[in-house]
């Protein structure tokens, strides 16, 4: 828990790393994945560091691998996961791999580049059967006539100067879209000189480009002369004809190199990107040509670094010179590490996106774990739609091991799967406040005997006939003796789900417990401010800013909350009609006034009240003027004491016959530069910005709350609009058995659906947004800066997946 309270310590470390060994080094480094190396050439063009030619390299190869994988898609086939565990393989087998790849590459080229052709080739083939197919068809065998044969010409021969002409045909297949323009091509090439027909083939032919059937226009051509013939005969090229048996041993010989691609491919593209990752880390090192090695500094968690000098000590051994690690100060903020679980990731991901913590600061997410469910059950409590998504998320945390679940695409099912610990508690947290509420399904439950006797009313009261025929609602008077037998066990009690002021008596128990949930929230928030305050050494800000805001937050919404619990404990059913209204105390708290009309909740509450309203103006100026002034009092105490230091360092000099140079005076007092960068206005600034920002922000937020009330209210009503206009229908549709279960059936289905369908996924929606506010702004919003940014270190999980 105690690097989920804050985030964990980081250190800034050094590596030198022998230049033989730097790649097993770094390659290593990012199979533990604990550190996050810095840019050390930052001023350096990225085209003109060291291994540059290597990471261009892997560039290449990558191109390479896309282009396989292209093909193998484009066959229908898919790639196998790579097996688990492959490291990144050494800079000796880039050579390989990239010949290898290159020669696999090319064999698909030539391959499908001659499946292509014979392709085409047989598509002609087809063609040309399906004109001849088209050519015995009925519509020419209907031209012949009784008595002809087949050597009869279709035409008498001309008698004059052309009696020599002879009619030709020539017969081929076009693209549907293709066949009007060749009419017109052809009708302008030959001067209209020819007898053209187009036909739809009865048959579609596969298209040997796309692979897909495809519908082809069959068309037969009859003209005159040899010159005509020739222009037509260039215009519809035919083509050659190729053996059927030369192409299945064309695509054998492609399904085989497919399957060497598909066995080698996977292993090769998580090498590759491994390599490329290790030669973009190196980049970022600087090269020591004294030492011979290369110098990295990187980010990591301190107690992960004997762990990264082990792994260096190992990847360094076969060297010769072992691989140093060191810690070196750093004035930068570290980067914010917090590691989490199943459990509390999804947790974090809701704080982290409000903000990454500073480093170190108290991270919230501990008390989201609780407070974040139990927000969000206020408003949808429901014992009923809470289980159902109880349900639902224990089936994803029972089968979140299972490939199938993890490796899934959808993405709302992502969504939902990567928060099934938030949903599960969510589901939960919602079970418990509907017990609160007595509500299941917007039904009311009898767990235990009412506290209220109907018997003891009618009894004392007595109810005639008359009576009960003349008034048809019933009140029921707790300061008769046995009417109220004391409060419900748990929860409020289900006579109240008959009476006529549920909602009344609902709406004022809401809204009170919204306010004091409100100002618990809020007043956590500022306490764990505290927490930082220490941690940081800024005690002064102990008493100029918690302090107040303390004061002002209690002094006036705690005061509301101890007037709605003392009235509570203090006022009973006898004295219930004469009881005093908080709203106006509040009221007249702030007008320093008074109502004669209502009396007083305890004696000197006037005089408690102005004190407190005193009280809580007299913490503005503080908060506003005390931090300002401290700091700027505590900058003119250090600028004196580093006057008189630099007063003494001056004298010394000048009695020491050693005299040393202003840079290594500078470097001796690194702080003075810091403290010369403070500016009081820019401070004043800031400090009346968080004063506004939290009084005003007090009375907002305390309002904002009240989204509680509304939105159990709104949940509530919902549920029972759904249940009277569906379910309270479809039972009174029929009082026969048979009937019954005939009508239940699609009322039941309906009533199904639209319970998942608003209640859960819409209503569930909004409460989660609406709790996510009052975490972001009425809680964080206290003590919780968030800029900082997370340390990403370098890794091959990311790779190997």
């Amino acid at each position: 828990m105690g690097s989920m309270f804050r985030s964990e310590e980081v250190s800034l470390a050094q590596l030198f790393l022998p230049t033989a060994a730097a790649y097993t080094c770094v390659s290593q480094l990012g199979e533990l994945g604990l550190v996050e190396f810095r840019d050390l050439n930052a001023s350096v063009s990225a085209f003109q560091r060291r291994f540059v030619v290597d990471v261009r390299r892997c560039e290449e190869l990558e191109k390479t691998f896309t282009f396989l994988q292209e093909e193998v898609r484009r066959a229908g086939l898919a790639l196998p996961p790579p097996e688990g565990g492959l490291p990144a393989p050494p800079p000796r087998d880039l050579l390989r791999i990239q010949e290898e790849s290159d020669r696999l590459a090319q064999e698909l080229r030539d391959v499908r580049g001659n499946e292509q052709a014979l392709r085409a080739q047989l598509h002609k083939l087809q063609l040309h059967a399906a004109v001849l197919g088209q050519g015995q068809g009925p519509a020419l065998a209907a031209t012949h006539t009784d008595g002809s044969s087949e050597r009869t010409p279709l035409l008498q021969p001309p008698k004059g100067p052309h009696q020599d002409l002879r009619v030709n045909f020539v017969a081929g297949a076009v693209e549907p879209h293709k066949a009007a323009a060749l009419e017109r091509l052809l009708w302008r090439a030959c001067r209209g000189f020819l007898i053209a027909s187009f036909r739809e083939t009865e048959q579609q032919l596969e298209d040997p480009v796309t692979g897909e059937p495809a519908t082809w226009m069959t068309f037969l051509i009859s003209y005159w002369g040899e010159q005509i013939g020739q222009k037509i005969r260039k215009i519809t090229d035919w083509g050659l004809p190729c053996s059927s048996s030369v192409l299945g041993e064309t695509e054998r010989f492609l399904n085989q190199v497919l399957g060497r691609v598909q066995r080698l491919l996977p292993p090769w593209q998580v090498q590759i990107r491994k390599m490329k990752a290790v030669y973009l880390a190196l980049n970022q090192c600087s090269v020591s040509a004294t030492y011979k090695c290369l110098i990295a500094e990187a980010w990591c968690a301190t107690r992960d670094l004997p762990a990264v000098q082990q792994a260096l000590h190992d990847s360094s051994s076969e060297a010769g010179v072992s691989a140093v690690v060191h810690r070196i100060p750093c004035r930068d903020m570290p980067p914010t590490l917090i590691r989490t679980t199943r459990f509390t990731a999804s947790f974090q991901a809701i704080v982290d996106a409000y903000g990454v913590g500073r480093y170190q600061e108290v991270n919230p997410a501990p008390y989201t774990i609780i407070t974040f469910p139990f927000l969000f059950a206020v408003m949808f409590g429901d014992v009923g739609h809470g289980l159902l998504m109880f349900l639902f998320a224990l089936a994803m945390v029972l089968a979140e091991d299972r490939p199938a679940i993890k490796t899934a695409k959808n993405e709302i099912w992502q969504t939902f799967f990567g928060g099934r610990y938030l949903l599960l508690l969510m589901g939960l947290f919602s079970v418990y406040t509907g017990f609160i509420y007595n509500e299941c399904f917007s039904r009311a439950t009898v767990i235990f005997p009412s506290g209220w006797s109907v018997a003891a009313m009618a009894n004392q009261s007595g109810w005639s006939d008359k009576f009960l025929a003349n008034h048809p609602l019933l009140s029921l008077d707790p300061n008769i003796t046995g009417v109220f037998l004391g409060p419900y066990p748990f929860g409020i009690d289900p006579i109240w789900s008959l009476a006529v002021n549920h909602l009344t008596f609902l709406n004022s128990f809401k809204m009170k417990m919204s306010v004091i949930l409100g100002v618990t929230h809020m007043a956590f928030g500022v306490v764990l401010g505290v927490f930082n305050h220490i941690h940081f050494g800024q005690w002064h800000r102990l008493v100029l800013e918690t302090l107040p805001e303390l004061v002002f937050l209690l002094g006036l919404f705690g005061y509301l909350v101890f007037m709605v619990v003392y009235k509570w404990l203090r006022v009973s059913a006898a004295g219930a009609s004469s009881a005093p209204s908080i709203l106006i105390h509040f009221i007249n708290m702030f007008l320093f006034s008074r109502s004669p009309t209502n009396r007083p909740l305890f004696p000197g509450q006037e005089v408690v009240q102005s004190a407190l309203v005193v009280l809580a103006l007299a913490t503005v100026p503080v908060l506003l003027l005390g931090t300002p002034l401290f700091l700027r009092w505590n900058h003119h105490r250090r600028l004196r004491r580093a006057g008189q230091l630099q007063d003494e360092v001056k004298t010394g000099l000048l009695d020491s016959p050693d005299a040393r140079g202003s840079d290594e005076e500078k470097a001796e007092h690194p702080g003075d530069q810091e403290e010369a960068k403070f500016v009081l206005s820019e401070v004043f600034m800031h400090q009346a910005i968080h004063t506004i920002e939290f009084c005003l922000g007090c009375i907002s937020n305390t309002a904002s709350y009240l989204r509680l009330w509304a939105l159990s209210l709104a949940h509530a009503q919902l549920s029972e609009v759904l249940w009277a206009m569906v379910m309270r229908i479809g039972l009174g549709m029929g009082r026969e058995m048979g009937v019954v279960a005939l009508v239940l059936v699609p009322v039941f289905a309906a009533f199904a659906v639209l319970t998942v369908a608003i209640l859960l996924v819409m209503e569930g929606l909004s409460a989660f947004l609406h709790a996510l506010r009052l975490h972001w702004v009425e809680f964080q919003n206290k003590f919780y800066s968030g800029t900082g940014y997370k340390l990403n270190p370098f890794t091959f999980s990311m790779e190997d997946q």
